[in-house]
């Protein structure tokens, strides 16, 4: 959330943010803090924010109905509106909000795209090896890859996924295996930092409308595919072709 203000972060926009706590601080923005214990939450920060007249406002959580709605209704009335919501995976935030209330009309109408995200372990730079991946290797991945698509008509082709990540990440016309045994570095663990892996689902007209009609998750996730979204275990095996983490971590965190 808040690389993303950094981004749009300029001194002619005026942003403010409401935080459950404030963990970290950007000059520019306007940040405050909700307290439960005396009433102010993100509903009642909200609807003081657009008193201000605000040109981006961002909400740490939506955790009620209230919520959800006021930042709608500051979305229909030309604000941008950012936040986040505890789910699965993107299409299944677009359910959970209907679930709480949301008119279909208006809350379609407001919503520009829903990211989700999860972190994995970073594959320790220092003690990382890498050898030819096998074929067994190559196959699993792109078992894994192609199961992520809810109708067979948006499989690719086996041959044409990995001339993709062939051309993508093989630098030499050989994809990798990577492996990190562990170092004294890494505290023998193999890994060091973090990665963030990502489901973006961008409303078009399709979606829109798919929206409107209350549509099940699994019918969301299809027609964005269709539209070119990764699922969080697709963009978690390019991450693994990168080198950047291992397939167990991606199976660890994500479900399709």
């Amino acid at each position: 959330m808040h690389a993303a203000l950094g981004h749009i972060n300029t001194p002619e926009r005026k942003i403010w943010t409401a935080e459950d706590p404030v963990e970290i601080t950007q000059p520019g923005l306007r940040q405050v803090q909700v307290n439960a214990k005396i009433d102010w939450t993100f509903a009642k920060a909200l609807r003081a924010f657009l008193r201000a007249d605000p040109d981006v406002v961002m909400i740490g959580e939506i955790r009620d109905g209230e919520t959800a709605q006021m930042a709608i209704e500051a979305s229909l009335t030309g604000h941008m509106v950012m936040s986040t919501l505890h789910t699965n995976s993107a299409p299944e935030t677009v359910t959970r909000l209907l679930d709480m209330g949301m008119d279909p009309f208006s809350f379609a109408d407001s919503l520009l795209a829903v990211l989700a995200q999860r972190l994995v372990r970073r594959l320790c730079k220092h003690c990382v090896t890498t050898r030819p991946a096998s074929v067994e290797d190559l196959q699993a991945l792109v078992d894994q890859y192609l199961y992520s698509f809810p109708r067979p008509e948006l499989r690719p082709s086996r041959e044409s996924l990995l001339n993709d990540w062939t051309n993508r990440y093989a630098g030499d016309g050989t994809l990798l295996h990577h492996h990190a045994p562990g170092c004294p570095r890494c505290d023998n663990s193999g890994f060091g930092g973090r990665v963030g892996l990502h489901e973006l689902l961008v409303v078009s007209r399709e979606m829109r409308h798919l929206i409107q009609t209350s549509a099940r998750a699994e019918e969301l996730q299809g027609a964005a595919m269709a539209e070119g979204m990764r699922t969080l275990r697709q963009d978690g095996i390019h991450k693994v072709l990168a080198g950047l983490t291992s397939i167990e971590e991606v199976r660890a965190i994500s479900n399709g």
